[in-house]
């Protein structure tokens, strides 16, 4: 696992990182609001897929789809709107399942920086997926609400059973993933090791979704984002360098 790379300094990782990530991000919401756009301009019940509503692409906030929803449900389009509610979950599913096969190869692991854009892109996709599942599967209005309204199906489920799916694979992004991008850029350097954890714990469950819900979010919806929190402490406690070194 060791690479023969130099280390990178913390400060300047770091601040490649967040440059790297915010134009990530940028690019992850606007896909998938055209998922949204685009589902529902091949299912036609938008004109164009162009027509979504742009918002801030470093605080997430403002963005929609541009759907008529409440449209789509009274004209007893249920099945539609579920699916075009729920179609960018499954991209980013997509996203997140090919990013890891590939970081967890050899191939993309020789390729130091290219490994990083794909750690980064990764997770970008899973904080989203980590958002609607564990935080917001009981908001009529996200992309979860809408498919459970849609399909009739209980939010309890979606919530199960997504964070069930989703608690593995963040499992797995931590045992496997997450070790190999500090072996190649701080194989012998602590504080970028703890850099790599805690930005990577950081967005995952307070950035993309603890502090949003608990800003954004009202109604008892908002306590969803303590988990945002919890989920943040307990990774970094499980999976700091000095603890798998021992």
């Amino acid at each position: 696992m060791n690479s023969c790379k130099q280390p990178v300094p913390t400060l300047g990782y770091t601040a490649i990182t967040l440059t790297t990530f915010l134009a990530l991000q940028s690019l992850i919401v606007v896909v998938h609001e055209f998922t949204h756009s685009t589902m529902a301009w091949t299912l036609g019940d938008m004109k164009t897929p162009l027509g979504i509503v742009w918002g801030n692409p470093l605080t997430m906030t403002g963005w929609d789809e541009g759907v008529e929803y409440e449209h789509l449900f009274a004209q007893g389009r249920n099945i539609q709107a579920a699916i075009i509610g729920f179609c960018p979950l499954v991209m980013h599913s997509i996203v997140v399942t090919i990013g890891i096969l590939l970081l967890r190869g050899q191939w993309l692991y020789q390729k130091r920086w290219g490994f990083n854009a794909v750690y980064w892109l990764v997770v970008g996709n899973l904080m989203e997926l980590i958002a609607y599942f564990w935080m917001r599967s009981f908001s009529g209005h996200g992309d979860v609400g809408l498919f459970c309204r849609g399909t009739g199906i209980s939010p309890w489920w979606a919530f199960i059973i997504g964070s069930t799916l989703l608690a593995w694979v963040i499992l797995l992004f931590y045992r496997t993933v997450l070790p190999r991008l500090q072996a190649l850029f701080a194989p012998d350097n602590p504080p970028t090791q703890w850099a790599i954890l805690i930005l990577t714990s950081f967005i995952l469950f307070l950035w993309g979704s603890g502090i949003r819900v608990m800003v954004y979010v009202t109604g008892p919806q908002w306590m969803f984002g303590i988990l945002g929190v919890l989920a943040f402490l307990l990774t970094v406690a499980c999976f700091h360098p000095k603890r798998r070194q021992a």
